[in-house]
């Protein structure tokens, strides 16, 4: 399987996630299994099947977040030389020429994005348009209410 990449804040934050799955959750919903069997009767036992779903989603979860690690390519953007060229990683300052307001996104791994945030997907089609790009470049980009044209206006490598 291939490498994907990764900011150093979005694999913190799994880490976070995973470490709170395996110490808080996971000891949490084992009790819970170990209360409701306590009740009796498993057929019909509402709080033990509740809880034996809850440890499903959790462990699949807790597997999911281990192979992204796994096949994590970490990235931080800091310890590269700076320069004007757009990559993964960068904070990119969009102007939209038609309109002329500007937008600044990240972009960041798939599993990190929040547009709402300014963090853009590396695999959205504004992010693959703009990387390889520089300051001052115009960028094309087709989105679904048409194709827009976008100046870089800034990248920063923070």
């Amino acid at each position: 399987m291939s490498k994907v990449p990764i900011t150093i804040e979005g694999a913190e934050k799994l880490r976070e996630e995973l470490k709170r799955l395996k110490n808080v959750d996971r000891p949490r919903i084992s009790k819970a299994i170990a209360e409701a069997r306590a009740h009796g009767d498993l057929k019909e036992n509402a709080e033990y099947h509740a809880a034996k779903e809850e440890q499903g989603l959790s462990e699949a979860r807790i597997r999911d977040i281990e192979a992204k690690l796994s096949n994590a390519q970490i990235i931080d953007i800091r310890s590269m030389p700076p320069s004007d060229k757009v990559i993964f990683g960068t904070t990119v300052v969009l102007v939209d020429i038609a309109a002329g307001n500007e937008v600044r996104y990240r972009i960041v791994g798939d599993d990190e994005a929040n547009i709402a945030a300014g963090l853009l997907s590396i695999s959205a089609p504004i992010a693959r348009a703009i990387i390889g790009k520089r300051e001052g470049d115009e960028v094309e980009v087709k989105t679904p209410g048409g194709t827009k044209v976008y100046e870089i206006g800034s990248v920063e490598y923070i």
